[in-house]
């Protein structure tokens, strides 16, 4: 069996070992797309052979947000993921399908996901970035950043563009609350509409308490 539990235990040690300190890209993370990609992988009918080993691996090249090459960082965890899949003999009609998965996930990187495991693997990542746990990510980046939390002027970017390198909550317009708009897939865009509910329930309130600062 290509996928027993015995190689899932070898690529969840390989990414726990692989993986520096970065809040937002821990192994928690990691097994929270392997959860989603999973299950979308069976919704979707797609092939687990190469979805289960991408969502394992997508990050075992991470660079931190504000790396100049962090644009960069998918296609070096595509190639260090081939070669540890090689070490563990795993089958090679497989491999190239899981390089582009790879490959393709990063937001940055910008690349078209051309198989139906690299959009499942591409879905499963955004998704992590929505919902409560993406806004806790996205804080969590903010803080170790030592962003400001909003801009005092115009906390919700009503009269200027979205600047996430200044302010945490600009990445919320810059970047989170279009992810819905770039699912591959029927069910991730389901889960991304409830996700990106929750996000705009957030800012709503979020607003309210920052008005009340601004009138007392």
């Amino acid at each position: 069996m290509v996928l027993d539990k015995e190689t899932e235990q070898q690529l969840q040690h390989f990414i726990q070992q692989e993986m520096h300190h970065n809040p937002a890209h821990d192994i928690n993370h990691v097994l929270r797309v392997v959860k989603t990609a999973r299950a979308l992988c069976s919704r979707e009918k797609a092939v687990k052979e190469i979805v289960i080993p991408a969502a394992y691996l997508h990050d075992c090249v991470s660079l931190d947000k504000n790396h100049p090459g962090k644009h960069l960082s998918s296609a070096l965890a595509a190639r260090k993921a081939v070669q540890f899949l090689k070490q563990l003999n795993y089958p090679p009609e497989y491999l190239d399908g899981i390089y582009h998965a790879i490959e393709a996930h990063s937001y940055s990187a910008n690349i078209k996901a051309k198989t139906l495991e690299a959009k499942i693997i591409q879905d499963a990542d955004r998704l992590d970035a929505l919902g409560a746990i993406g806004i806790s990510r996205c804080l969590q980046v903010g803080s170790q950043l030592n962003r400001p939390l909003y801009s005092h002027d115009d906390p919700f970017c009503l009269t200027r563009g979205a600047d996430d390198n200044r302010f945490t909550i600009d990445h919320f317009f810059s970047k989170l609350l279009r992810l819905k708009d770039t699912m591959n897939t029927e069910s991730a865009r389901e889960e991304a509409a409830v996700r990106t509910r929750f996000i705009e329930s957030f800012l709503k309130q979020l607003k309210t308490e920052i008005n009340d600062e601004y009138n007392e």
